[in-house]
């Protein structure tokens, strides 16, 4: 399944099909889309991730299994799987949905303060990686383009 496949229509059915509670509430593409995953807005509350290639679906049961247990240990808030999506209406792979964090991807806000110090996201993450257990770190997760070629 290519990255053009992955569509609002895609996760309606997905939707409609697995959590139908969930299934009425509007569905749009986020601005700013990642490697790995395709990520969608669904209402005001939503998001849905979806494994952009097989080599990234692995990461989904790490994301379901870690994220909660890191959450409240984290410094930032981060989202929290509320679902996990089985494969269905052609999508091959588990997927999950996620509340809705408000705010802008760390990329758009990464220039410096006005007293030049670092924003305040690269502290967040410098906290998130001391508050990390190691055993808690995702094991084996395919980062970056070699999973998707």
């Amino acid at each position: 399944m290519t990255a053009r496949e992955l569509s609002s229509e895609l996760v309606r059915c997905l939707l409609r099909e697995q959590f139908p509670q969930w299934a009425g509430e509007p569905v749009c593409p986020v601005e700013v889309q990642g490697w790995d995953n395709r990520t969608f807005r669904v209402g005001d509350t939503l998001s849905v991730r979806l494994p952009s290639a097989e080599g990234y679906a692995a990461a989904v049961a790490e994301e379901q299994r870690w994220l909660p247990v890191l959450a409240p240990q984290l410094p930032v808030p981060i989202p929290v799987p509320l679902a996990e999506g089985q494969p269905g209406c052609g999508f091959p792979w588990p997927w999950s949905v996620y509340g809705w964090l408000p705010g802008h991807p760390p990329g758009l806000v990464g220039s410096p303060t006005p007293s030049g110090s670092p924003p305040r996201w690269r502290l967040s993450l410098r906290l998130f990686r001391v508050a990390t257990p190691r055993q808690g770190r995702l094991q084996g997760c395919t980062t970056g383009g070699e999973a998707g070629r």
